[in-house]
């Protein structure tokens, strides 16, 4: 299930993924607060299990002023998921928020778009990004596409994500090969973050542009309605087949 969600905004900050993460969180709880619950919050703390939806936001004419993205004409949230509880209430949820503020800025609604999906139906498929894929190692920290851990982490994350929503992992390994891919370094401001080290600001590197993965369909197609890599409910690794 995918949306497009269209607002108007004068302004928008640079580091702006946890804004539409709580918009995302505001439109579940118009609807249903249980399914909020019980998605983001687990014995009165943050849920940290592993969500099956990501989103990306493109920007319509701007420039760039320090830390502020200057809007001239509307942004685009896209939306995607394999869980249709959550589409369902995330889709109903934002169709009945005509504005949302955060911090200083503020998004009004002009309209929100079910979009047609494509499917893989062959082995091998050609993604791009829509945002920056996140992959991350415990000993090494962020990876890129060149390390020796890239594919090994890629299928761990991709096989784990299947075990929660369907309840097994991948049917077979994941192949995966760059075809043209840069580095991207995103900021962000997080409150746990800013609590634990005294730092307004958190880094992530990322990568984004043009891969081909082999594997199983249904795998692909999973990946391809869930994105692909790690802090994909936070905006990371949404893609397009190409």
């Amino acid at each position: 299930m995918r949306l497009s969600c269209e607002y108007k905004t004068d302004e928008l900050p640079v580091a702006n993924k946890m804004m539409f993460v709580s918009l995302i969180k505001e439109a579940l709880k118009r609807v249903n607060m249980e399914y909020y619950e019980k998605l983001y919050q687990f014995e009165g703390n943050s849920n940290k299990q592993i969500k099956s939806f990501s989103f990306a936001v493109l920007l319509k004419d701007f420039d760039m002023q320090g830390e502020i993205f200057n809007i001239r004409d509307r942004i685009i949230l896209n939306i995607t998921t394999p869980d249709y509880e959550f589409g369902i209430n995330v889709y109903n949820g934002l169709l009945n928020l005509q504005s949302f503020k955060y911090k200083d800025y503020s998004l009004n609604k002009l309209r929100i778009t079910l979009v047609k999906e494509k499917f893989a139906s062959e082995q091998q498929v050609v993604f791009k990004t829509m945002s920056p894929i996140c992959m991350r190692n415990k000993e090494k920290g962020f990876i890129g596409p060149k390390d020796d851990l890239y594919v090994e982490t890629l299928n761990y994350i991709a096989n784990k994500n299947l075990e929660v929503h369907r309840g097994f992992g991948l049917k077979e390994p994941l192949q995966f090969e760059e075809l043209s891919m840069k580095k991207v370094v995103v900021k962000e401001e997080i409150s746990g973050f800013k609590e634990s080290t005294s730092k307004n600001t958190f880094y992530v590197n990322a990568y984004s542009g043009t891969f081909k993965l082999t594997g199983d369909i249904e795998d692909l197609n999973f990946i391809y309605q869930s994105g692909i890599g790690f802090r994909r409910s936070q905006g990371f690794g949404m893609l397009e087949i190409v």
